[in-house]
């Protein structure tokens, strides 16, 4: 036998080893998709799939491939944020719009199954005006009151609250504390915390919680600062890492302690990828710190610089701290624009970031604000942006983004107290993550961020199931 018949023959043994052969699983494979330039949002295929033998893939194929048995970080939830932007809005919808958008956003079947929820203490950029809680220079708090929190922002928590039930997980992120605490005597613009204010803010925490909380709100947790290195021309206000680590650790955590509040997650950093290695050092090599501090929140605006988003970070940050949590604090598309409500690549930043963010650790996802105006607001610098749902209220109708739905991808499948498990695809077009849900079933996300279509097989052990992603699409295959 000469040498070219000896080499075609191994081919074709090779190729018989790798083909998919016909197997007695017939488990229930169910494939959802979103795609650009089609009316695919969240459609669920009426192609079965069945797993199939595949000993050994080909380098010619293309392959997800999970793995159930590598199991890795405990899944919290999805969600955003309920700010007062959002409740103002939402107030404005007739009854039949509120109830579709609350169903659209925290039912599990007629929605995509939020379960996260932050909101603003203090007045946020997306707040109608600046406002504190208390009257200007008391210090010790006597005039404490939430009645601007139940005009608007407190009811539509109730009603999120009530739908997500108990598997909710309710936050609070300060902007910044009131204008005489700090030392530009100004809620914006930066400026930071006066040292001898530290007490006094540490106790207006366990007033708002306390507050809240008698509305019926359990809070589950809080962030330190949000943005604590960025003076921004709304309510802000910075911390170094070793200023963020005394007041947490001399103030904050102490004081929700003796308040009996010890139990709520404290979440430090709330700011961008770029700086959070040396936040997270900073804070976290300081053991008396450290035990007050469930884990360390980011967002994603840190390519405001022309750089990359830099997820790799969040990897590090994992494998320097695995006991701590890291949870997705805040993302938006800014500079808010109509003409773009339908844009793909807005929808296609989510699945990027989540898959990522996941794969490096990452226990839950908030998005910034749920609703926003048919201006990207209200917001009482300007700073408009887009929500995943707008409201037209000129019309009366709501908006549904790509954002949305990419979102959906996600929120809607994967349960809280799935365990996320090894997820890889063999091609860099094709972006990956998968977790088991408590019942057992597999939730893996794959992304086609490509012009072309691409055929691939979901590869678990030696089955295989053949799929076809379109173009621009996410799919989410339950198996």
């Amino acid at each position: 036998m000469n040498k070219s018949v000896i080499l075609l023959f191994s081919y074709f043994v090779i190729l018989g080893c790798s083909s998919v052969k016909e197997t007695t699983s017939r488990k229930n494979i169910q494939v959802y998709t979103s795609a650009n330039e089609t009316n695919l949002r969240l459609d669920k295929s009426d192609q079965t799939y069945y797993f199939k033998e595949m000993k050994q893939p080909l380098e010619t194929q293309v392959c997800v491939f999970v793995n159930p048995n590598k199991k890795f970080q405990t899944f919290l939830g999805i969600g955003g944020a309920i700010t007062d932007a959002s409740a103002e809005v939402f107030s404005k919808l007739s009854s039949e719009k509120q109830q579709e958008f609350l169903n659209a956003y925290f039912s599990k079947n007629e929605g995509i199954g939020y379960s996260i929820l932050r909101t603003n203490m203090n007045s946020c950029d997306f707040s109608s005006s600046s406002y504190t809680y208390i009257q200007d220079g008391d210090i010790d708090l006597k005039s404490f009151d939430i009645s601007v929190d139940k005009k608007f922002k407190i009811p539509m928590l109730k009603r999120a609250m009530n739908l997500i039930g108990s598997k909710a997980t309710f936050y609070i992120s300060p902007w910044s504390p009131p204008a005489f605490m700090k030392d530009n005597n100004n809620m914006l613009k930066g400026g930071k915390l006066l040292p001898q204010y530290y007490q006094s803010w540490a106790n207006y925490y366990v007033k708002y919680i306390d507050a809240i909380q008698n509305e019926g709100l359990p809070v589950w947790g809080l962030t330190v600062q949000n943005e604590p290195m960025a003076t921004q021309i709304w309510e802000s206000c910075i911390y170094t890492a070793e200023e963020e680590r005394d007041f947490l650790k001399n103030f904050l955590g102490p004081t929700l302690k003796k308040a009996g509040f010890g139990d709520k997650k404290i979440t430090i950093w709330d700011h961008n990828r770029d700086l959070i290695t040396q936040r997270a050092s900073a804070v976290l090599d300081d053991k008396e710190a450290s035990k007050y501090v469930w884990g360390i929140g980011f967002h994603w605006y840190e390519n405001w610089s022309g750089g990359d988003q830099m997820y790799d970070n969040i990897g590090k940050v994992n494998e320097m701290y695995p006991d701590k949590n890291l949870l997705f604090t805040e993302g938006c598309v800014e500079k808010f624009d109509a003409k773009n409500y339908q844009l793909w690549a807005n929808g296609e930043r989510y699945g990027k970031s989540m898959i990522n963010d996941f794969n490096n650790g990452t226990v839950g996802w908030t998005d910034w604000n749920i609703l926003l105006d048919e201006n990207g607001g209200p917001n009482h610098v300007k700073n408009f942006c887009f929500a995943p749902i707008h409201a037209d209220l000129k019309t009366g109708e709501l908006i549904y983004t790509p954002s949305y739905y990419f979102i959906g991808h996600f929120s809607k499948f994967i349960d809280k107290g799935a365990k996320r498990i090894a997820s890889s695809a063999s091609r860099s077009n094709l972006l990956t993550t998968s977790f088991m849900n408590p019942n057992g079933e597999i939730v893996t996300v794959v992304m086609n961020h490509t012009d072309k279509e691409i055929k691939y097989f979901l590869s678990v052990g030696t089955n295989a199931t053949e799929i076809i992603i379109l173009p621009k699409a996410i799919q989410t295959i339950i198996h």
